[in-house]
């Protein structure tokens, strides 16, 4: 086993969740967010013939992850549209469950739709920030100075709470 398959076997082994919930943050579509996956982990294995060490591993993975879903994300918002097709209607959250889970469902699906709608720079940081990163992690990850990673994340928190509680669902105008 060379450098590179441990690198990636230590990084997979440890953010390998972390990753799984990124890629649900970035694409709702299930069979979408499979080749994003499938995309971040090859992009991530190409990587680490060029890591040199300088920065953490977590930095790495987290910057390899987000560039890659980033990405992804502009490409989608030029291909595609949002329908759900009537075979997938049952799949979705919340279609055969009890109200509360429903509810639930609905809420969750809400704040992804929110969350999906900020700008790749805002949804990286916010993500960051749902994996439980401290603001000088996010910024080392992102290249942001620690002081903007907290205002942003203080706008954004203030922003997605005013969209949520006025029940709008589509992709909020983040700052």
């Amino acid at each position: 086993m060379d450098n590179r398959d441990r690198l990636y076997d230590d990084a997979i082994t440890t953010y390998g969740a972390a990753l799984d919930r990124l890629a649900k943050g970035y694409e709702s579509d299930p069979d979408l967010r499979q080749d994003l996956l499938q995309q971040v982990h090859v992009a991530l294995w190409r990587s680490f013939a060029a890591y040199d060490g300088r920065c953490s591993l977590r930095t790495w993975v987290y910057r390899v992850a987000h560039n890659i879903a980033a990405s992804h994300v502009l490409r989608s918002r030029r291909a595609s549209s949002r329908w759900v097709s009537l075979d997938n209607l049952e799949t979705e959250p919340g279609f055969r469950d009890g109200q509360a889970d429903a509810d639930r469902a609905h809420s969750l699906s809400k704040l992804l739709n929110l969350i999906s709608g900020l700008k790749p720079q805002d949804r990286q940081t916010f993500l960051l920030y749902l994996e439980g990163e401290t603001s000088e992690s996010i910024a080392e990850i992102t290249g942001l100075s620690t002081a903007n990673v907290s205002t942003k994340l203080h706008r954004i928190r203030k922003l997605l709470i005013e969209r949520f509680n006025q029940g709008v669902e589509h992709e909020p105008k983040s700052r």
